[in-house]
């Protein structure tokens, strides 16, 4: 694409406003600027789109936001006139320019003749997916960009099913966005007028209600919070987004009545002016939860990302000390807890399940076998989860209890197909209330955990690397390991070579080649003599490499010796 040619057609539109004029004016003189803005469009993948938010075709802002809905909406209308009955939903998060982009896809879904469902204001990404499914909807639009810095806003997409779209459809969505001009091909009906044409309508009380019925049916042990509601206490912050007011509710409707919501960070404010980051991965962004949770005896704080689709916590320890527990890790107590009360319940079903991604820890597999439940791995995202929960339970081999991934996202009943912070705040907050009836904490049960499972240790190394030169450089770094893979690492053999975008199993040995289940994606593994995984891939939604250390120690000592001897390797992947 020619970027100056694409920058002066953006320059003598006369759809834009005078400030939107004034803002690529003012790059004019700027050629790094404007080729970064222009050299191509923000690419379409089974997540969506995500990018900061500026004039350009590479951005975020209305006419990106436009232009992917009429590919989207096309793609839509080829199912039929019944697709364009069925519709879609639209929801939005806490961003700037949130609710302007998401009417802006409704008015351009509505001049299709794709009838729309948009919620009244911002609502978590999880009751976006329950209500494609509530109300049997074509599609769904959530226009989010999770838990990434303010300049950013994204466009997530769905299919009838509750799940990010599939493969198949994103590339139709982009083979269209090809054939459409981004100012003259996209038609759009105004908003009121649609309104009242009956080709919007606005969803609230009712939905949350329908949703938050399905929430509150996932309490397992329904005594764990009332028994001991009267003295156990836990901090909540949304991180000034979507889980303000479902979270709480489900919440205080389980029993809870010592709830303390950080009140600066509940304020729903997508500048996030008291964070840095508004992810919950991020343990600096709980400072004022601890605070609050110092001032009131409490141990347990909860803490949801702005679309409320993550789910973070801390736990005091026996030194007073507020502790972060990873995704990882949480997820390994949940899933434990879950198993054992559904046992205790009688709520166990015949072949259970638990889903996690390749790059979560194999402690999940552990437990998951020891109440005698499969593991079962998947590509990173949850539409790959929701896939194969699909398949397992249309075939009827198993029913998933249980679904997550490293990065603080847990998926739960059959009502979403995407990460829950809702349900998981609440089934967390249950297996806390349980602990603290033992006089234990969660990081108490972690500890147990360990003891029985083994020392398991994971650590995540985000190689960032910005701009064109980033994107050559990180394509650089994956070919370069794809064809020269090492054969030891850091004074470790590497036993076996996966690469699975083919599939190939490599014994390096013997140099015997065989293939897995899992291919398609742009990942590499190396498999260690000592039992350690290390992965690697480019992230799907920034511009970073992701490579991750999954490992196992005799003791504790051991198992954070090989995280950091690991971790050294991985930084020489920097240079």
């Amino acid at each position: 694409m020619d970027y100056q040619k694409e920058y002066q057609k953006w320059l003598d539109s006369d759809v834009l406003t005078a400030e939107e004029h004034a803002e690529l004016e003012a790059i004019k003189d700027d050629p790094k600027e404007i080729e970064s803005r222009f050299y191509g469009p923000l690419e379409f993948g089974t997540a969506g789109l995500r990018g900061t938010m500026a004039m350009g075709l590479h951005h975020m802002n209305l006419y990106v936001v436009r232009h992917a809905t009429q590919g989207f909406a096309n793609v839509i209308c080829a199912e039929g006139e019944k697709a364009k009955e069925r519709g879609v939903a639209i929801c939005m998060d806490c961003r700037l320019h949130g609710m302007e982009f998401a009417r802006a896809a409704a008015e351009v879904c509505a001049a299709a003749g794709i009838k729309v469902r948009i919620f009244e204001a911002l609502r978590p990404t999880p009751e976006l997916s329950f209500a494609v499914r509530h109300y049997g909807c074509q599609a769904g639009i959530n226009v989010t960009a999770s838990h990434n810095p303010k300049e950013y806003n994204g466009y997530k997409v769905y299919w009838e099913d509750g799940a990010q779209l599939p493969p198949q459809h994103a590339d139709a969505i982009a083979r269209e966005l090809e054939k459409i001009d981004i100012f003259t091909g996209v038609k759009s009906m105004p908003y009121d007028e649609a309104v009242k044409a009956g080709m919007i309508t606005v969803m609230g009380g009712e939905t949350d209600e329908a949703f938050l019925k399905e929430v509150m049916a996932m309490v397992i042990d329904a005594q764990a919070i009332p028994a001991v509601a009267d003295s156990f206490k836990l901090v909540y912050t949304p991180f000034h987004g979507c889980g303000h007011r479902l979270v709480p509710e489900a919440l205080k409707r389980a029993g809870i009545k010592h709830l303390l919501c950080e009140p600066q960070q509940m304020v729903i404010d997508g500048n996030f002016p008291t964070v840095k980051s508004p992810n919950p991965e991020n343990p600096e962004g709980f400072y004022l939860a601890v605070d609050l949770a110092k001032a009131n005896d409490v141990d347990f704080i909860l803490g949801t990302d702005p679309d409320s689709d993550r789910v973070g916590i801390m736990v005091r320890d026996k030194d007073g000390e507020y502790k972060v527990m990873t995704g990882n890790q949480t997820g390994v107590v949940l899933l434990d807890y879950m198993l054992g009360a559904m046992e205790r319940t009688g709520k166990l079903p015949k072949n259970p399940v638990a889903l996690k991604t390749i790059v979560t820890t194999e402690m999940a597999r552990a437990v998951a076998e020891s109440y005698g439940a499969a593991c079962y791995d998947t590509f990173t995202g949850f539409k790959f989860i929701a896939e194969k929960k699909n398949a397992l339970e249309g075939s009827g081999e198993g029913k998933v209890v249980f679904s997550y991934e490293e990065s603080y996202g847990y998926m739960l009943g059959d009502y979403v197909r995407d990460k829950d912070a809702v349900t998981a705040s609440l089934l967390l907050t249950e297996m806390a209330a349980y602990y603290y009836a033992k006089g234990m904490t969660v990081l108490d049960a972690y500890q147990a955990l360990c003891e029985k499972h083994g020392f398991y240790g994971e650590k995540t190394h985000n190689l960032v690397m910005p701009g064109l030169d980033g994107l050559a450089d990180m394509a650089k770094l994956m070919k370069s390991l794809r064809e020269a893979p090492p054969a030891e690492i850091s004074g470790v053999k590497v036993v076996q070579f996966k690469d699975y975008k083919d599939g190939s199993v490599v014994d390096c040995a013997t140099g015997t080649k065989s293939t897995m289940e899992l291919s398609g994606s742009n990942v590499l593994r190396f498999e260690l003599a000592d039992g350690t995984s290390i992965i690697v891939r480019p992230s799907g939604t920034e511009p970073k490499i992701k490579v991750y250390i999954l490992t196992k120690g005799a003791d504790a000592a051991e198992r954070d010796a090989n995280v950091k001897k690991y971790g050294e390797w991985v930084d020489t992947l920097k240079k």
